[in-house]
């Protein structure tokens, strides 16, 4: 059953954005080389542990920043936090990469590397260990990442699947 994720407004959040990676690029015309620059970034609101992701691309660095964030902002969605945790083991995935997350104890930080990290800071998550299995490429790293946020569940909707309350999970 999938999970229907509803569009947020960004004017509602204290959102941060972190740049995760910014690629110089080329297109090859008649007349020579067109350089451009591609920006990758996450915006979230770590208080409200809400977080997107957006791509811009322009002729210089900042201006693909600003088009990034602004795609960002227009890609929110909420996860399912218990605490400053993940609720429960998750393994997202996106073309060939695999982003396993799993619940920390109070105190563990963020045990993560690049685009992963830049996603659990932007989105409030304080204490988790991930891994980054099959590609390094960022911007399939970051959409598989997503995909586990957005795989998360909490106590009460796993409930109200399997016809209970949650005192007796």
């Amino acid at each position: 059953m999938p999970t229907v994720i509803k569009k947020l407004d960004a004017g509602a959040y204290q959102l941060k954005d972190q740049v995760v990676s910014i690629n110089r690029v080329t297109k090859v015309v008649k007349g020579g080389k067109n350089l451009s620059f591609a920006a990758l970034v996450v915006v979230g609101d770590p208080s409200a542990a809400v977080v997107g992701y957006g791509s811009g691309k322009a002729k210089e660095v900042p201006q693909a920043i600003r088009k990034g964030i602004e795609s960002a902002k227009k890609n929110l969605f909420k996860i399912n936090l218990t605490q400053t945790t993940v609720p429960h083991t998750v393994l997202g995935r996106y073309g060939s990469g695999m982003v396993l997350l799993k619940p920390a104890p109070e105190g563990t930080g963020v045990i993560a590397g690049g685009a992963v990290r830049a996603v659990m800071t932007s989105a409030g998550i304080q204490n988790v260990l991930t891994k980054s299995i099959g590609t390094t490429n960022p911007h399939n790293v970051i959409k598989a990442t997503f995909d586990a946020l957005k795989k998360l569940k909490n106590k009460e909707d796993v409930a109200t699947l399997r016809g209970k309350t949650a005192a007796e999970l």
